[in-house]
């Protein structure tokens, strides 16, 4: 019944090493406690908004209250997809796909963390790829971008491995101190040259019947000088 009402609570993308799944209030709570054990080394700070910060039990709520927030602001004209990353049954990390008016610019940005004691496994790549081919294959995007602090090393290291162009910087607040974010994007081309098919997408159709995007006008590359 839940899912006959928001089509999205079947969404899955499985690849050899992981799932991505729709998430849940439980794997919600699962992701929370996952991400109160530690995301990343305190003396930096990897994300845009410095979530990680708060002390727990507010950062586990303050998750929750996150993934309720988007799920409930999920529209054809906005989406906040959150996809719990699930390894043999149990959560290791969080993709978020996040786009505004695709059925127009057919464009959608990735994010994405995985829990420390997961890392260094090889799960940030596959994650990407496996996100890479829910915007391309199952939602027919023109367009997937991304973005990542100039010393996030982990981000930046998969982001190089796949066929991204820089398309530009900007100056942001970091723990309140500016600080360059970079920005890169891939194109259907780019993405086809890497294309894997041993990815499969579970309840695709029923999502992109929510969604509706259809294709109307193709994105405009906006490139940025960073220097």
């Amino acid at each position: 019944m839940e899912q006959a009402i928001w089509p999205l609570m079947g969404l899955a993308v499985v690849t050899p090493m992981l799932a991505l799944r729709y998430i849940t209030d439980d794997l919600g709570v699962e992701l929370a406690l996952l991400a109160a054990e530690g995301v990343h080394d305190p003396a930096t700070m990897p994300f845009s908004t410095p979530w990680t910060d708060v002390p727990s039990p507010e950062l586990e709520r303050n998750t929750l209250r996150f993934y309720w927030r988007n799920r409930a602001d999920t529209a054809v004209e906005h989406w906040d997809l959150n996809l719990a990353v699930v390894v043999h049954g149990g959560v290791v990390g969080m993709c978020s796909i996040e786009a505004d008016a695709f059925p127009t610019r057919r464009s959608a940005e990735t994010g994405s963390w995985v829990g420390r004691r997961y890392q260094r496994r090889g799960f940030g790549r596959e994650v990407r790829h496996a996100a890479l081919h829910l915007i391309f294959a199952g939602f027919d995007a023109d367009q997937a971008t991304t973005r990542a602090w100039h010393d996030n090393t982990a981000s930046l290291g998969v982001t190089s491995s796949l066929p991204y162009t820089q398309t530009g910087c900007s100056i942001q607040q970091r723990r309140e101190r500016p600080d360059t974010m970079l920005e890169f994007a891939m194109s259907r081309a780019q993405w086809n040259a890497v294309r894997r098919n041993d990815i499969d997408l579970i309840g695709i159709d029923a999502a992109r019947a929510q969604l509706k995007p259809a294709r109307d006008v193709p994105p405009t590359d906006n490139k940025v000088s960073c220097y």
